[in-house]
């Protein structure tokens, strides 16, 4: 973001001088890079090493930018919960999405923002949540009966990504899409890849320049389909979406809609990818988890062909319990940028209105004084007894406050639907002594696919 004024609806300011904020302590790296480098090859260690030399809140140089780092529990309550409106996610998230997904849910502030997700909430009540469960359900059924069919070695992370993508067409969309619908999975796929690309301008050959041109064929798609939808209704989002309206009883823009979908169907499939393939390369490493898991499955009594009800979802309670220990370990979105409104302090430190800065839920979530052996997986961290003494922002992968994650418990369905599917068919296990490096930004994923095995379940 450049240093001039920015304006938004909410409030105008400019980006504070880097000699405003050297009373803070930290070390913003090298000239022009800054500490971009190092970030983008280690995030938690490096985090973890700034955080040990500096404490809890220190400076920092990134992405062109001076920034503060707010680290821990009280630090995402501040920012998070925010009940003084300090901190933008307009401008927090602006200068990395805006370009791709404008004015989705994450990137609205305040009353704004407030009123857009109470006209979206309609899509995750529980009649659609319903529809949405029934098309996941044999989404999901079909795709592990042809694992099932050629067991052996797999590539669990994109094989993941095209199940996810496929389900968020089909359960967002609509199972009767079409034609387009392959057209569409992949204006989707150069979106999501151009909003983490290291050119952040659409120059024609680049990642952003596919992000930008499949963002067109998005916009012309919903474009096109908003009226159709409006006339003939649906039980997919998209359709809900075409016929919410805001609390004066108006419809959504057609702008809007186009704009939230973009946004959801984005947020859904990426974030989903990364936890789902967490979650089972964890299984994959604790046979011992993997097993009481397959045992909670079966006493359910469901033939495997029987649909999954949401009764069955919540006779899953250790399912729950290792899929939050996933996201524990490996936060789907693990830093969250904001920018602040006006000044501010924390832990003593006075920060000035404009100051970009961020939490981190990847560093609060292996904070050793919260989480003990905080490398290590064990689901029960989550039980109601552990939990009830733990600061309540300790633990925050979906976020918090108003920002809270819209699709939240649509994400517990999919993960549940899809523990109770695999664990009943298949067994998953990994190479002894095998240990898949993560890259841990933006969005979590292993750098070599993570390889697993599959078997029919015995």
């Amino acid at each position: 973001m450049s240093m001039q004024s920015v304006v938004s609806p909410a409030f105008t300011f400019t980006p504070p001088k880097r000699n405003t904020l050297t009373h803070i302590p930290g070390d913003e790296g090298w000239p022009i890079i800054g500490n971009t480098l190092a970030a983008l090859a280690d995030p938690k260690g490096h985090i973890e090493k700034q955080a040990e030399r500096f404490g809890l809140l220190y400076r920092t140089h990134m992405f062109g930018e001076t920034s503060i780092s707010l680290l821990g529990p009280e630090a995402n309550e501040l920012v998070l919960f925010d009940p003084a409106k300090l901190f933008s996610s307009t401008h927090g998230w602006g200068s990395i999405l805006g370009l791709l997904f404008p004015r989705g849910l994450m990137l609205l502030d305040f009353d704004e923002h407030r009123l857009h997700r109470r006209a979206l909430s309609v899509a995750f009540k529980s009649g659609p949540m319903k529809s949405y469960l029934a098309e996941l359900d044999r989404g999901i059924a079909a795709r592990v009966a042809q694992w099932k069919a050629k067991p052996g070695e797999m590539l669990f992370y994109p094989a993941m990504k095209q199940l996810t993508l496929d389900l968020a067409a089909t359960s967002f969309l609509g199972a009767e899409i079409g034609p387009e619908v392959d057209e569409i999975t992949r204006a989707f796929v150069d979106m999501v890849a151009a909003a983490v690309a290291p050119i952040r301008k659409p120059i024609p050959g680049t990642q952003m320049a596919r992000g930008v041109a499949g963002r067109k064929r998005i916009v012309a798609y919903f474009s096109e389909q908003i009226p159709i939808r409006r006339a003939r209704g649906g039980e997919d989002l998209f359709s809900q979406l075409c016929h919410a309206t805001h609390e004066d009883g108006a419809l959504l823009s057609n702008d809007d809609i186009v704009d939230h979908m973009s946004f959801l169907m984005m947020a859904a499939h990426d974030t989903l990818t990364s936890s789902l393939t967490s979650f089972i390369g964890e299984l994959a490493a604790h046979p011992g988890w993997q097993q009481k898991l397959r045992e909670e499955v079966s006493a359910l009594g469901l033939s495997p062909d029987a649909p999954t009800g949401f009764d069955h979802l919540e006779a899953m309670p250790l399912s729950e319990m290792a899929f939050k220990e996933a996201l524990r370990i490996k936060p789907p979105v693990p830093s969250m940028p904001r920018r602040a409104v006006r000044d501010f302090t924390f832990k003593g430190y006075a920060i000035p209105g404009g100051t970009l800065v961020g939490v981190n839920p990847l560093f609060t979530h292996h904070m050793p004084d919260i989480w003990p052996e905080p490398d290590s997986f064990d689901p029960l961290r989550f039980t109601e007894e552990a939990q009830r003494n733990r600061h309540r922002f300790a633990w925050v992968p979906f976020g918090g406050g108003a920002h809270m994650c819209l699709g939240l418990h649509f994400a517990y369905m999919q993960a549940k639907t899809f523990a109770r599917h695999f664990l009943q068919n298949l067994e998953v296990s990994i190479a002894p002594g095998y240990k898949p490096q993560w890259q841990m930004w933006p969005i979590p994923k292993p750098r070599d696919g993570l390889r697993v095995t599959v078997k029919p379940a015995g």
